[in-house]
């Protein structure tokens, strides 16, 4: 069996070190090399053509994201970003994955030895999953002006009674990000969950909001879900879907992760199935692993109507294929045509409501 190869880079001789052990570990990888910053990193790449690059966001000589932004353009491949969980990192890692990044790893803010080798079976995963992906030269821009933004609702109704629910991992900021900015600002009411760590979330959240038409926020426990808004889960809190009299509210719980995250896909659409049936729109998105597969299908068994991204489009195929093998998809469509999809739906919704 051929293993994945990876060239690690990072100014700090430490991490080269436990990077390197954690993936010479597994029975499936091994380490070319590993470089304290992009100009060395730049000769091992082109000399040893790896199948994985881990790199680190801030370094000497090259800046991370300078680099990245150049290899992307010039010889695209699949890159795991090595940040540190601060503001600063955050913007940094956020602004990576627009630039093509497939996913990251939170460098541990104190004891660094114990914490990595804490994610060791994750940072082995998400190398696994980086190798399987598609890298992706950087988007143009889109405009949240511009031709794919979608019209206003006919019926006013549809967007207080209605649901949008989502959920994402690898790959699913930038999936998300193309999702939300098509929306109309009197879309409904949307939650969702992305796997994140609680330093990224509200970053997250606040780059959408910049895009989008419609307000994005990091959810907060106990808020009344509003038309034209939506509610992005908070790292390390799972968030919920609730009812408070005739209206639907958020609740977060720090219970223990599911399918190995908190916040967990899971956790938000089961909640969804049980308290809004009908009233939903599921959407699941590119990204490791099996999390939602089976909410969505208890959403589906509630009445809700579920969209997947299609895999050509995916970063990485794993939920949406595990949610489309479970039962729980009623439609597979590239990652572009959902939103247009959402609110053809919606719209339809809402005239037969009005011929009643």
């Amino acid at each position: 069996m051929k293993k994945i190869t990876v060239i690690v880079v990072d100014d700090s001789a430490l991490i080269r070190k436990l990077l390197t052990e954690i993936i010479n570990s597994q029975p499936d990888m091994q380490v070319l090399g590993a470089a304290p910053d992009p100009l060395v990193a730049r000769e091992m790449i082109r000399d040893l053509n790896p199948d994985v690059l881990t790199l680190d966001v801030e370094m000497p000589r090259m800046d991370g994201l300078d680099f990245l932004e150049r290899l992307m353009r010039l010889r695209p491949m699949p890159v795991i970003m090595v940040s540190t969980l601060t503001d600063k990192g955050s913007e940094a890692t956020l602004r990576a994955l627009e630039l093509g990044a497939i996913d990251y790893v939170s460098k541990p803010k104190i004891d660094i030895v114990h914490g990595i080798q804490e994610y060791a079976d994750e940072i082995a995963d998400k190398i696994r999953a980086a190798a399987a992906s598609r890298p992706r030269q950087r988007a143009p821009v889109s405009t949240v002006g511009g031709a794919k933004a979608l019209p206003a609702l006919a019926n006013r109704i549809v967007s207080t009674e209605k649901l949008i629910i989502v959920g994402a991992s690898t790959g699913g900021t930038e999936a998300i990000k193309e999702f939300i900015i098509q929306l109309p600002p009197d879309c409904p009411g949307i939650l969702i969950t992305q796997h994140m760590p609680e330093a990224f979330t509200k970053s997250f959240a606040m780059r959408l909001n910049n895009l989008a038409r419609i307000s994005v926020k990091e959810a907060e426990h106990g808020e009344r879900i509003l038309p034209g808004h939506a509610y992005v889960a908070p790292g390390n809190w799972h968030l919920l879907l609730k009812r408070s009299g005739a209206n639907y509210v958020t609740q977060l719980s720090d219970g223990p992760p599911v399918n190995r995250h908190r916040p967990s896909v899971d956790v938000l659409f089961r909640s969804a199935a049980e308290h809004a049936g009908r009233n939903v729109l599921g959407v699941i998105l590119t990204g490791m692993g099996k999390d939602g597969a089976l909410g969505m299908l208890a959403m589906k068994e509630a009445g809700a109507y579920n969209y997947a991204q299609n895999e050509a489009s995916c970063v990485v195929f794993g939920m949406p294929k595990e949610a489309i093998a479970a039962g729980g998809v009623d439609e597979i469509l590239p990652l572009n045509d959902i939103a247009q999809a959402v609110m053809r739906r919606l719209n339809a919704l809402g005239l037969r409501e009005i011929r009643v």
